[in-house]
């Protein structure tokens, strides 16, 4: 996290007209009949029509209100329309891979041993959602009686301690790729996929703005390994010796990049500060609470600081360039809905 409520430009006006210009271009390549995209696009409308009839969204309103984040406009039409859907396709997944699994382990002529966790990893930006999408996801998937146990790990808990990120003059640069252990997050993930029975991660405190040393998640061959972050689909890093060595997403069997209009999600992320100005950073032992005190005015001023200086460049150089890695794309409006959704051909 590189900044209060999240772990740390396309120009905005380029980025709307590239957005208006790109729709009659997908309506004349639908027209000549043309597929130019590695991707299939759904319109909110498109994509909620594939529910089966009949099927019901598990989650109750009180689950909802739990799972939303900070100034989100999470309802029970929108896990209808677009998670329930979504949780259906990923469960399709999660069962070709165990089918997949059982193929491999046959034409090896070994011993059947269980599957390892399915794993998805989850990108995009500070104050885009990505974390209220992860938790959705998790008790969507958790309902389905085929795989009842979701787990779900963010990357916060991989940062360097704050000491550690002083020492290497790097807590401005908090949620930056170099400001996380990266080879631990590795060795976890690697872990997960070769089948160990219980895994340890640690711990991370908004609170405190720190690594718990003393805190850890603890995973128990989970069915489904949720793994949010901000660079969790960062490419392969090239070593001093010119060789490349294993990235994160290497090891995730499906990825989801949650996106939006850059100019909306700095917007989110000034109204989140504001919010938290008169919530979380009024606690005495919050690393924020000296936030508490700014006047309105001032507390913008500083949440547009902030964006500008560590968290914007960080999602232009850093998170965006990602999003292509994905196996699918939620694309969101300006109120917070997902207006369409991005599905990579197979």
């Amino acid at each position: 996290m590189s900044s209060p409520g999240g772990p740390s430009c396309r120009e905005p006006h380029r980025e709307q007209g590239r957005d208006q210009a790109r729709e009659p271009a997908r309506e004349q390549g639908r027209e000549q009949g043309r597929e130019t995209s590695p991707y299939v696009e759904l319109d909110r409308a498109a994509w909620a029509a594939l529910t089966e009839p009949g099927e019901q969204q598990p989650l109750t309103t009180g689950e909802i209100e739990r799972v939303r984040g900070l100034g989100e406009e999470l309802d029970l039409a929108e896990v209808e329309q677009v998670y329930l859907p979504l949780s259906r396709l990923l469960s399709m997944y999660v069962e070709a891979a165990g089918n997949l699994h059982r193929r491999q382990e046959e034409f090896l002529d070994r011993p059947i041993p269980p599957r390892t966790p399915f794993v998805i990893g989850l990108a995009g930006s500070v104050a885009v959602g990505k974390s209220t999408t992860a938790r959705v996801l998790q008790q969507m998937l958790a309902h389905w009686p085929e795989h009842p146990s979701v787990a779900l790990v963010t990357t916060d808990g991989f940062l360097l301690p704050n000491a550690e990120l002083e020492r290497r003059g790097l807590l401005l640069r908090k949620g930056f790729p170099e400001s996380y252990d990266r080879r631990a997050l590795l060795r976890f993930v690697v872990d997960i996929k070769s089948g160990k029975d219980e895994i340890e991660a640690p711990m991370y405190s908004h609170l405190t703005y720190d690594v718990l040393p003393e805190e850890r998640v603890v995973i128990k061959r989970p069915d489904i390994v949720i793994i949010e972050g901000l660079n969790v689909l960062q490419p392969a890093r090239v070593l001093e010796d010119g060789r490349t060595g294993p990235a994160v997403s290497d090891f995730f069997d499906f990825s989801v990049y949650v996106d939006a209009a850059t100019s909306d999600i700095r917007r989110w992320y000034i109204d989140r500060f504001l919010r938290l100005r008169e919530t979380a950073f009024r606690d005495p032992d919050s690393y924020f609470s000296r936030y508490a005190s700014l006047t309105e005015a001032e507390a913008v001023a500083e949440a547009e600081r902030i964006w500008d200086s560590i968290n914007g460049p960080n999602l232009i150089q850093n998170v965006q360039p990602t999003r292509s890695r994905a196996t699918l794309v939620l694309r969101k409006d300006a109120d917070h809905s997902v207006r369409y959704v991005r599905v990579r051909k197979l």
